[in-house]
């Protein structure tokens, strides 16, 4: 094989084990789907989780810890 070739057959390589990665990953989350809708507790309690993950994440007044309200206005010419 030509060094073209080699890359070529590596990136094919790399993109097949991305797409293994992704295939997996749904699989995961059609299994967390199927509990939520089998058992409405869970589903309850992984919201919950989730709600406080994100009100960690975003403040509820809009300012961040620094001060500011996060938001940059960059000037484009």
């Amino acid at each position: 094989m030509v060094e073209g070739e080699d890359r070529a057959a590596e990136a094919v390589a790399h993109l097949q084990t991305a797409a293994r990665e992704m295939i997996a990953a749904a699989r995961a989350f059609l299994d967390v789907a199927e509990e939520v809708v089998e058992s409405p507790v869970s589903g309850e309690a992984l919201l919950g989780t989730l709600a406080d993950l994100a009100r960690r994440v975003v403040p509820r007044n809009g300012d961040h810890d620094d001060g500011t309200s996060g938001v940059e206005h960059i000037r484009v010419d």
